[in-house]
């Protein structure tokens, strides 16, 4: 088996080139586990190896290999909590190899690919289903904004204060205060529910992937849609796309904003690499229309 060369970049830290190096093996006793027949590795993800997988009975399935990280690691409960309504469906779940066996997305097109207008009505309807009430075992949205508020300025400066510091001090002042705010009914948010991690299936018209879980304000939900470059990058995209989702669920306006202007410039940085879309759609929203 060949790992994809999207997972090269582990070969530069020591503990995850030691995951990558073990992974072929993790795989192979999934395989035994399961009874899986084991097709190549799909290219393209950073922090998973991910196979598709034939079940004995001949019935396509994935197995997802875990590079264990915070993000990923209550993936399986959310997509059990959600049992396949607006998500894949998790088949089962090896916890101590990081192993989840996942239902098979056919035709498994990208939301990406489709109109963006068209797009933003299926994330609507997807953010609908997956806003179920939650609370453990996840990660609270409150940490996690107080852990990008604290992190900011450490990795602006790490990357050599690539932008105006008053761009930072928004983002960490408004992260704050929304971190601070009492959420009356917590719901289980995808925050990663971006046009390339919803696939077209058989079972349902689009399913989402890659969830990411946490747990807290409902209006967080739009922001990685706000963010979703692939349905257009420009001022008026971004602030249209947040406008239909405020409307269309009620948010407050300025709540969805300040979460996606948070988490956007929060993820801005690949250690001391700028992405500068992120960059460009967290200003608009700083800046306003």
């Amino acid at each position: 088996m060949q790992v994809p060369v999207s997972l090269d970049w582990m070969t530069r830290d020591p503990a995850a080139r030691e995951w990558r190096e073990a992974v072929p093996a993790v795989a192979a006793a999934c395989a035994e586990r399961w009874s899986l027949t084991l097709g190549e590795p799909f290219p393209g993800s950073f922090v998973s190896l991910v196979l598709p997988a034939s079940l004995p009975g001949g019935d396509e399935a994935v197995l997802k290999i875990q590079w264990p990280h915070p993000e990923s690691e209550h993936e399986a409960a959310a997509l059990a909590a959600w049992d396949g309504d607006g998500a894949v469906r998790l088949l089962d779940h090896d916890a101590e190899r990081h192993a989840l066996l996942l239902e098979r997305c056919r035709t498994g097109v990208a939301l990406s690919t489709i109109d963006p207008q068209a797009g933003l009505e299926v994330m609507a309807g997807l953010i609908a289903r997956l806003s179920i009430p939650a609370g453990v075992p996840f990660r609270s949205l409150a940490d996690e904004a107080l852990d990008w508020a604290n992190g900011l300025r450490g990795m602006w400066e790490a990357a050599g204060r690539p932008f105006e510091v008053m761009l930072i001090d928004g983002a960490v002042g408004v992260l704050l205060e929304l971190a601070r705010a009492p959420v009356a009914e917590p719901v289980l948010l995808h925050q990663d529910l971006h046009g390339d991690n919803v696939l077209s299936a058989e079972r349902r018209p689009w399913l989402a992937i890659d969830p990411k879980p946490l747990v807290g304000d409902p209006a967080f939900a739009v922001a990685p849609v706000v963010r979703s470059y692939e349905f257009g990058h420009s001022r008026r995209e971004v602030w249209h796309r947040l406008d239909f989702l405020v409307d269309r669920f009620g948010f407050d306006p300025e709540r969805a904003r300040g979460w996606a202007m948070g988490q956007t410039l929060a993820w801005a940085f690949e250690g001391r690499r700028l992405l500068p879309r992120h960059l460009e759609t967290a200003r608009w929203l700083h800046e306003g229309r």
